[in-house]
């Protein structure tokens, strides 16, 4: 509604709601990120207080990168972190630039959100059971820093600790603990 309001695209209006933040009239703390299908975030702000890596490897279980999947459509996620913080996240994947003869297509994805606790003053959450336990996607900052070891979509080792891997397990991820 926005965007056709104000003749406006998605990732200028979803900056925008990042920066409604006037003394004694302040708006909904949000998150802001956008990045590249190969994860290099060229934008990031956080005013809900979720963390976002400076560099590339965020969570793949983000909707952020799971918009890649359908560009052009908006994609809700009670995003669940590993210190039990939730936030109501939304993202949009679209075509970036000028197609070139023989080249694929470039995306980026905008994701947008904030703390659990302002959700209901989304549209995007409506019909959405905020409080349902089992509609929570787990996720974390990136692979590397996160503690969920059974992740099927870890990507890297985690820093912190030692996996014992079964190098003949053949998994979704070469990095899920058995």
């Amino acid at each position: 509604i926005l965007m056709h309001h104000f003749a406006t695209s998605f990732e200028q209006v979803t900056h925008r709601l990042t920066n409604l933040q006037r003394p004694g009239n302040e708006g909904v703390p949000f998150h802001f990120l956008k990045t590249d299908i190969a994860g290099n975030v060229s934008k990031r702000f956080s005013l809900s207080g979720i963390h976002i890596p400076r560099h590339g490897g965020s969570c793949p279980r983000w909707n952020v990168y799971i918009a890649f999947l359908n560009p052009g459509r908006i994609h809700p996620q009670i995003s669940k972190m590993p210190d039990g913080r939730t936030y109501f996240c939304i993202a949009r994947a679209f075509e970036k630039g000028v197609e070139k003869h023989g080249m694929p297509k470039s995306f980026v994805s905008i994701g947008l959100g904030c703390d659990i606790q302002y959700a209901k003053e989304l549209t995007y959450s409506e019909g959405m059971d905020l409080q349902n336990k089992k509609l929570e996607t787990p996720i974390g900052v990136s692979c590397r820093i996160c503690p969920r070891e059974d992740c099927q979509q870890r990507a890297f080792p985690p820093i912190d600790k030692e996996l014992k891997l079964d190098i003949s397990y053949r998994g979704t991820s070469p990095y899920v603990t058995i």
